[in-house]
């Protein structure tokens, strides 16, 4: 099993709920071609990337959240500037988004993304780090890759359960990257993602699990009534404040399930 990719029991056809129906069908075309407006309209701008002021970029984010009929609703204290590693939960691909939308960085992904059509170019000249994550010698130099932009003052974005869960089944935070955390002296930003629909209940749709496709997933979300987009920022892990990795790591991701718990029997009463 890989470090940086464990596999996650969840799969479509067992955690995944349907959504829309035969009249949300002019809807989800209509919210597909908002999506691709607006990701057409980064693809264009992305050789001027380095340029762009953050503000933009987060606007540009959230746009296409937003386009694919999900709301967004980010809570918590401010991001701190300079390095930065920032560590979430991972259900969708709308987690990149909406993360970016928290603060622009550098994001971590499989290998294997590189290969997909469309995204996988665009993803390399977005400046995503690939990690190939069936080759564990190569750990430790991604490590000190991730460690020396970190240094630079870059933020860079990591899923340390190293695969997507469907929001109601979670997996434990890997320790390997938060070891570049305390190489680079920096601190660690914990953010928790979560997806409702408008009543209040949590929503399964979102995710992006087994063996999924995007395009099926696109078509679940697009189609998908109320949905609303919980980004809960937590407050951030200075350095110096965990001896190491696992200490780092366990409270990065301390009170995640526990809130889920609450939230969930809250939301079945």
């Amino acid at each position: 099993m890989s470090v940086w990719l464990p596999s996650a029991p969840c799969t479509p056809r067992a955690c995944v709920e349907a959504t829309g129906s035969a009249t949300a069908v002019p809807r989800a075309v209509l919210r597909l071609a908002a999506v691709l407006v607006v990701v057409a309209t980064g693809v264009v701008l992305l050789p001027f990337g380095g340029r762009i002021p953050a503000e933009p970029v987060r606007r540009w984010c959230r746009a296409i959240v937003r386009a694919a009929g999900v709301r967004v609703r980010i809570t918590g204290p401010a991001v701190p500037t300079g390095g930065l590693l920032i560590v979430a939960n991972h259900i969708s691909w709308l987690d990149i988004p909406l993360l970016a939308a928290v603060r622009p960085a550098r994001m971590l992904a499989k290998s294997e993304i590189r290969q997909w059509p469309v995204a996988g170019p665009l993803a390399a000249r977005g400046g995503v780090l690939f990690i190939e994550r069936d080759r564990l010698r190569a750990l430790p130099d991604t490590v000190a890759r991730i460690a020396g932009l970190l240094r630079d003052g870059a933020a860079v974005v990591a899923f340390p359960e190293g695969s997507t869960w469907c929001g109601r089944a979670q997996g434990h935070f890997r320790r390997a990257v938060f070891q570049a955390a305390l190489d680079a002296g920096v601190p660690v930003q914990p953010v928790h993602i979560h997806y409702r629909l408008a009543g209040g209940v949590a929503s399964t749709a979102p995710a992006f699990v087994g063996n999924d496709s995007l395009l099926a997933s696109l078509w679940r979300v697009a189609s998908a009534r109320g949905l609303v987009a919980e980004v809960e920022v937590r407050p951030s892990l200075a350095p110096g404040s965990h001896p190491d990795r696992r200490e780092l790591a366990r409270a990065a991701q301390g009170g995640l399930h526990s809130r889920d718990a609450r939230a969930s029997a809250l939301a079945h009463r």
